[in-house]
C-alpha cells in the first residue's frame, strides 16, 4: 500500500543521543526514459538506488531549474557509471545533490535515516536510555533513562556506565554503534554490563519495547503572586501534539495565571506537528502558508479548537528552527504571544523524507513558507518581541548546570516571566540592556 512521505521543516539531520529507529516507506518512482539519456541496464541493486534518487529529486525539487544544472544530464552521467558497493552510490549520490546548493536536500545512510526519522516520529525500539560520551575517560555512559521505560523499570540509573552490550565491549565504540546494539526488535532481549560506584560491576538482561519518547515536558513554578505553567518543547516530533494538549489541559486545571512556552533549541520537526500546537493556542488567524515548485499555495489556520486564552510567552534562541519558527511566526503575527529571546534561526523550506529501498532515506526541499506577515525568513529567523542576550557567563552557567534552565537563574527565562507578569496585571515591560552575546 502506497504511504506519503513525511512533511519536514528540520534545521538539520542531528543525530540524538537517544539510540532510534526507522519508520514509514512510500512507493517507488516509475523508472522514465528520456530521449537522449544513456541507456545503461540498471541491474545491480547500487545503480538502481541512485536513479531511485534521481528520479525523486526530479520529481519533487523546489527548484525547477535544478540550480542551473542539467539534472538529465546528470542522470545519465550517474547510470554511465558502474557501482560495485553501496558504498560507491552513496558517494556519488552525495557528490550530485552537492550540486543542487541546498543543505537540506541531502542523502542518509541506513543508520542516519532510522536516527532522523524515529526521532521525528517520537518512538524507538530498544531500552530507553539516552547514551552520552565521558570526554575524560572516553566510556559510553547513560545519560538518563527514560520515565516508564524497560531500562527505567529494570533499575538502570543515570551515571552508570556501560561497559559491555551483549559481551561486546564498548571501550573502542562510538555513541552511534553503541546504541545500534543496544536498539532492535521489540520483545527482544539484550544484556547490559554496567559499572556503578556503589554497585561494581554488574550485568542486567531487559527487554526491549517500543517507546514513546518524552518531547514535552511541563512543571508549575510559582513566580511571586504569579502561578506560571512552564513548558519545554524539545521537537516536534508525531507525538508532540498530543503531549502539548495534556501539558496545557493539565496546567490548566492547576489554575496557573499564565505560560511560558520554551523552544530554544528545538530544531524542528514536523510540519502538521506545528499546525496543530499553533492551533492549541489560536482560536482564529493563520498558521502558515507554503508555496510548491509550481507555485501552488496552501494555508494552514487556526480552526477555533484553542484550548487556552491565558497570556502566553515563547522562549526562542538562534536554535530555534523551521518548526519552531513556524509556531513562533503564527504565535507573533497573530499577536497571540509575546517572542522573548533572540532571533530565531532562519529556516524558511519543508523537506518530504522518503526510505529509499535499502534503508537509507532522502530528504528533499519541496517547498517554502511564509508566516502569517508573508516576510521570507529564510537565512533571516524571526525577531523576538523583547530581546533578551546571554553572556559568555551566562551561557557557560546554564551550559553546565542544566537544571538552571527555566529557573530565575536563567536570564531569558527571568524575562519572560517579568513580560509574563506584565501581560496579567497590565504593567509595562522594560527592556535590559543587551549584549552581544547569543546562546550557543
Amino acid at each position: 500500500m502506497t504511504q506519503h512521505p513525511r512533511l519536514f521543516t528540520l534545521l538539520s539531520p542531528s543525530l540524538s543521543k537517544v539510540s532510534l529507529t526507522a519508520f514509514a516507506t512510500i512507493s517507488l518512482l516509475a523508472p522514465i526514459s528520456p530521449q537522449g539519456v544513456a541507456k545503461a541496464e540498471i541491474v545491480d541493486s547500487p545503480k538502481t538506488l541512485v536513479d531511485e534518487v534521481w528520479q525523486i529529486v526530479n520529481n519533487e525539487f523546489v527548484d525547477k531549474d535544478f540550480n542551473h544544472n542539467d539534472w538529465l544530464k546528470v542522470r545519465t552521467e550517474l547510470l554511465s557509471k558502474k557501482y560495485t558497493t553501496k558504498e560507491q552510490a552513496y558517494e556519488a549520490i552525495r557528490v550530485a545533490l552537492k550540486r543542487l546548493e541546498d543543505p537540506y536536500t541531502r542523502f542518509l545512510d541506513p543508520t542516519a535515516f532510522a536516527d532522523l526519522t524515529s526521532q521525528t516520529t517520537g518512538e524507538l525500539s530498544g531500552v530507553g536510555i539516552r547514551l552520552e560520551l565521558d570526554e575524560k575517560t572516553s566510556e559510553i555512559k547513560v545519560y538518563e533513562p527514560i520515565p516508564n521505560s524497560p531500562a527505567f523499570t529494570a533499575g538502570v540509573k543515570a551515571g552508570d556506565t556501560i561497559l559491555k552490550i551483549d559481551d561486546k565491549p564498548t571501550s573502542l565504540m562510538t555513541i552511534e554503534q553503541a546504541s545500534e546494539l543496544i536498539r532492535g526488535e521489540a520483545g527482544t532481549p539484550v544484556t547490559l554490563q554496567l559499572s556503578r560506584p556503589d554497585k561494581g560491576v554488574f550485568e542486567i538482561t531487559i527487554t526491549r519495547a517500543q517507546i514513546e519518547l518524552p518531547t514535552v515536558t511541563y512543571t508549575i513554578k510559582q513566580e511571586g503572586q504569579l502561578s506560571v505553567g512552564y513548558i519545554k518543547l524539545d521537537e516536534f516530533s508525531s507525538h508532540a501534539a498530543e503531549q502539548m494538549k495534556e501539558a496545557i489541559v493539565a496546567l490548566q486545571e492547576k489554575k496557573v495565571s499564565g505560560f511560558v512556552l520554551d523552544l530554544r533549541g528545538n530544531p524542528g520537526g514536523l510540519l502538521f506537528a506545528s499546525v496543530d500546537i499553533a492551533r492549541m493556542w489560536m482560536q482564529t488567524g493563520e498558521i502558515v502558508h507554503t508555496v510548491d515548485r509550481k507555485g501552488g499555495d496552501r494555508v494552514f489556520s487556526a480552526n477555533n479548537t484553542a484550548i487556552t486564552d491565558l497570556p502566553l510567552v515563547v522562549l526562542v534562541d538562534e536554535n530555534s528552527a523551521s518548526a519552531s519558527e513556524i509556531l513562533t511566526g503564527a504565535l507573533k503575527d497573530n499577536r497571540r504571544a509575546t517572542i522573548v529571546g533572540t532571533r530565531t534561526f532562519g529556516k524558511g523550506l519543508v523537506q518530504s523524507v522518503h526510505s529509499l529501498s535499502d534503508g537509507s532515506g532522502l530528504a528533499v526541499t519541496i517547498a517554502r513558507y511564509y508566516p502569517p506577515s508573508g516576510i521570507d525568513i529564510n537565512h533571516k529567523g524571526i525577531d523576538p518581541d523583547v530581546s533578551q542576550n546571554l553572556t559568555e557567563d551566562e551561557i557557560k552557567n546554564l551550559n553546565s548546570n542544566p537544571s538552571l534552565i527555566g529557573t530565575e537563574a536563567d536570564p531569558q527565562y527571568a524575562k519572560a516571566i517579568n513580560v509574563l507578569q506584565s501581560s496579567v496585571t497590565g504593567s509595562k515591560v522594560s527592556q535590559n540592556p543587551q549584549s552581544n552575546m547569543k546562546v550557543q
